[in-house]
């Protein structure tokens, strides 16, 4: 698979598939997959050159089996068959769950016990990738920022990346992270363009962008191709999925972006993995960009 670059020369870098693997869809939802059938669909995505995986911690269905997500996820690296060691494992830090609720807390002190609970999980002396989950608007983003520098500083997470941030919160972050932030998650996909200038800003200081619900949150062909009519129209030229084409486009953006589409079984990921050698012709990306 086309490999893309995550970090830089201060904290170093990996290089990863140009196509992630979002693994919430295998906790969260009712109609979740068996734990063996959740562990062939990251076999899955290994197998076919995945080897940036994001998970949370609050991926779960409820507060009781909080870490669902990251406990599945370990579980299949130990069970493949391959290098587990060259997978990027991305976790996130900072949303709560009460019952079935999502609840926020950025306290410094309350992402040091998430992330310690995460390395428990994760069987890891360090998170390759930890990222703060979502601003809390009751801890000021800075003091939020301050509590992940001072889990790379102690060496418990190799990189810091950040997540649903603005323009005026990456810069904030950069300033007091400095090179250990090296990426950024926000919402992006065909219909849904509103974090345009994030991504920019992240190409211009050589971050990584992480779109997280690349499709828009519509799971058929169908509904995909009627949210973004000309994507339906360049499939059906091309004779590939509809998906396809979104998640090549999502890579046209800029070098630093790496789409993480979720998936709840092995089908998905191997359709959406294939979109990395996927080159969309100036027209067609023309064409999509107006769509």
């Amino acid at each position: 698979m086309q490999q893309r670059t995550i970090g830089n020369p201060t904290v170093g870098t990996v290089a990863v598939g140009a196509i992630g693997l979002g693994a919430m869809p295998l906790s969260t939802k009712e109609d979740r997959p068996s734990p063996a059938d959740a562990e062939k669909t990251v076999h899955a995505a290994l197998d076919a050159g995945v080897t940036l995986i994001d998970t949370a911690d609050a991926y779960a269905l409820d507060e009781g089996e909080f870490g669902h997500n990251e406990e599945l996820v370990a579980r299949a690296l130990r069970s493949w068959g391959g290098d587990a060691s060259s997978v990027l494992v991305a976790t996130k830090g900072g949303h709560t769950r009460e019952g079935r609720a999502w609840g926020l807390d950025g306290s410094p002190a309350y992402l040091r016990r998430a992330c310690e609970a995460s390395l428990r999980r994760l069987g890891v002396e360090a998170i390759g990738l930890y990222q703060f989950h979502r601003p809390d608007p009751a801890t000021p983003w800075e003091e939020s920022m301050a509590g992940m520098r001072a889990l790379f500083d102690d060496g418990l997470v190799r990189m810091v990346g950040i997540s649903n941030a603005d323009v005026a919160q990456i810069d904030a972050a950069r300033s007091v992270l400095g090179d250990a932030l090296v990426a950024v998650q926000n919402q992006f996909s065909p219909g849904y363009r509103s974090s345009a200038g994030e991504l920019a800003h992240c190409a211009r200081h050589g971050l990584a962008f992480l779109p997280w619900s690349p499709f828009g949150g519509v799971g058929s062909a169908g509904s995909l191709g009627s949210a973004a009519p000309g994507f339906a129209a360049v499939a059906e030229e091309l004779g590939v999925s509809v998906h396809r084409v979104a998640l090549a486009w999502h890579l046209a953006q800029a070098g630093v972006v790496v789409p993480i589409p979720g998936a709840s079984k092995p089908s998905s990921i191997t359709d959406s993995a294939a979109a990395a050698d996927l080159e969309l012709s100036p027209a067609r990306l023309a064409l999509l960009d107006g769509s």
